[in-house]
C-alpha cells in the first residue's frame, strides 16, 4: 500500500525504539510522579502532537522536493541509512547511566503542561532529522504516493509511541522508581535499537 515495504520490520523497530527510554520518557515520568496522572496525560498529548507536526512537515517537504526525482529520493535514503548506522553504533558503544528524571516544574495546569510538552518535541531538531532518516527506508523509490506512505508510517509510529507513553503516565510512580535505580532494561532496549539501526543501514546498502 502506497509503496510501503517491510512493514513488519518497520513496526517492530518502531515499537522497540518507542520503548527505549529517552528525553520524552523521563519528561513524562517526571510530570506523572511529581504532579499526578493528569499532568502526565497532558504531557503525553503535547509530545505526541509535536511528533505529528514533525511527521507531517517531513512528509510534505520530502514529497515536494523528491516527487519528480527518483535519484534524489535514493540519495536521501542512503544518507538516512548512514545516519541510522551512526546512531546505532553510538547506542551500542555508549554505556547507559542511571536515569535522570526531572521533578522541578513551574507549570501545573493541563493546558500549560500540554503546551510545554508540545514545544519540547516541536523544538527538537533531532526528531525532525530522525523522521527524515528513518521513514524513507521503508518507502519504495518508485512509489506514486510517497506523501501518503510517509504519513501512514508516521501515524503508526506516533500511535504506538502514544500508547506506550500513556502507560508511562498511568504507572509513572512504579516505572519511575525502577528506571531511577536500574539501568539493565534500558541498556538492553538501547542496544537492541542500535543493532536494528545498523542492520537497516546494511540492508539498504545491499539492496539492488
Amino acid at each position: 500500500m502506497f509503496g510501503i515495504h517491510a512493514f513488519g520490520i518497520f513496526l517492530a523497530t518502531g515499537i522497540i525504539l518507542n520503548l527505549t527510554p529517552g528525553q520524552d520518557t523521563f519528561y513524562i515520568l517526571g510530570r506523572s510522579i511529581s504532579q499526578g496522572r493528569s499532568a502526565g496525560i497532558a504531557s503525553v498529548l503535547g509530545i505526541s502532537s509535536g511528533g505529528l507536526i514533525h511527521m507531517l512537515t517531513a512528509a510534505l517537504g520530502l514529497s515536494a522536493i523528491l516527487a519528480a526525482s527518483a535519484s534524489a529520493f535514493l540519495a536521501v535514503k542512503l544518507l538516512g541509512a548512514a545516519y541510522l548506522a551512526y546512531l546505532g553504533a553510538g547506542m551500542l558503544l555508549t554505556r547507559s547511566s542511571p536515569a535522570s528524571i526531572p521533578s522541578d516544574f513551574s507549570s501545573s495546569g493541563f493546558v500549560a503542561v500540554y503546551r510545554q510538552g508540545l514545544l519540547t518535541n516541536v523544538l527538537n531538531p533531532k526528531l525532525a532529522l530522525f523522521f527524515l532518516a528513518f521513514m524513507p527506508q521503508f518507502i519504495a523509490g518508485d512509489s506514486p504516493s510517497k506523501s501518503w506512505a510517509f504519513i501512514t508510517l508516521g501515524a503508526c509510529f506516533v500511535t504506538t509511541g502514544t500508547i506506550w507513553c500513556f502507560c508511562l503516565a498511568w504507572f509513572g510512580s512504579l516505572i519511575g522508581k525502577r528506571l531511577r535505580y536500574s539501568t539493565t532494561s534500558a541498556s538492553i532496549l538501547k542496544r537492541t535499537a542500535g543493532a536494528l539501526f545498523i542492520l537497516l543501514g546494511v540492508r539498504l546498502a545491499c539492496t539492488k
